[in-house]
């Protein structure tokens, strides 16, 4: 679990990105920060691995306060997506992956058995592991940033808008491999974005910001989109939020006609 109690950041001139933060993230699950430009969603995802240090307050994993834990060591257990993926251009693919384990002192070749491992695991042709990210597509590049972040197998990870640098076909068959990949591993996932319809069709949770970094709503889909907390919230969600909440039980619907196909003996259990 990640806590953040009371956070706040201000910075030197003054400019306030969050405003007294009081959130708990739940293990094992997606956590979605969504808001417009300027409201400290990804301010506060950079809180919890120190790429920002909170003016006051507290983040915590799983009660242990991150001030307390050295950077490198604490970014070294926690996955990191960013938008573009943010590979080494002058590293093949492969060893882009293994950048984390080869941190770790993992030996070349266990690092690039794990590599190879997870390109398999994110849909990427084993023919590509030893190309460079420009000779790629921008799709394939995220998908080399998932699994890079999946590297060392750390129990958090957080991802800033990871989706939102390809074109829409690309980024739902994203989207979909991203849920799938959640349905096996069950990490505990900060996700940073500002579309709306992407915050519902992935998060189990989502918190919704404004500017000025406050707090406006945190809250299931399901209970977001029947019942926003204010104006803001309702204006964010837009016109067409009965549509969305009907698509939404129809994606859960057939989200639970896979599992009875998958499995009917275990859903019968239930």
């Amino acid at each position: 679990m990640i806590t953040f109690a009371g956070v706040t950041k201000r910075y030197p001139d003054g400019t306030v990105a969050v405003d007294h933060l009081d959130l708990e993230v739940p293990a094992g699950r997606i956590t979605v920060l969504v808001g417009p430009s300027g409201c400290g969603k990804t301010t506060s995802l950079r809180m919890v691995n120190r790429m920002v240090e909170a003016t006051e307050g507290t983040v915590a994993i799983d009660g242990k306060n991150v001030r307390d834990i050295d950077p490198p060591t604490l970014r070294r257990g926690i996955g990191y997506v960013i938008q573009q993926a943010g590979l080494f251009p002058h590293r093949t693919i492969v060893d882009n992956i293994a950048t984390v384990p080869y941190l770790l002192g993992w030996d070349k070749k266990k690092a690039r058995a794990r590599s190879h491992e997870l390109m398999e695991r994110v849909g990427l042709d084993p023919k590509l592991a030893g190309r460079y990210p420009a000779q790629l597509s921008g799709g394939q590049q995220q998908r080399v940033g998932v699994a890079r972040a999946l590297a060392a197998d750390p129990p958090i990870m957080l991802m800033d808008e990871p989706f939102s640098a390809v074109d829409p076909i690309v980024r739902a068959g994203l989207q979909e491999e991203f849920l799938r990949l959640q349905d096996e591993l069950e990490k505990t996932i900060v996700f940073v974005t500002h579309d709306i319809d992407e915050a519902v069709k992935l998060g189990h949770r989502i918190a919704v910001f404004q500017v000025g970094g406050r707090l406006a709503q945190y809250a299931t889909p399901e209970e977001l989109l029947a019942d926003p907390a204010d104006d803001f919230v309702r204006d964010f969600l837009g016109g067409e939020r009965g549509i969305k909440r009907l698509r939404f039980f129809q994606e859960l619907d057939a989200e639970q006609a896979r599992d009875e196909a998958a499995d009917p003996a275990a859903v019968a259990d239930r």
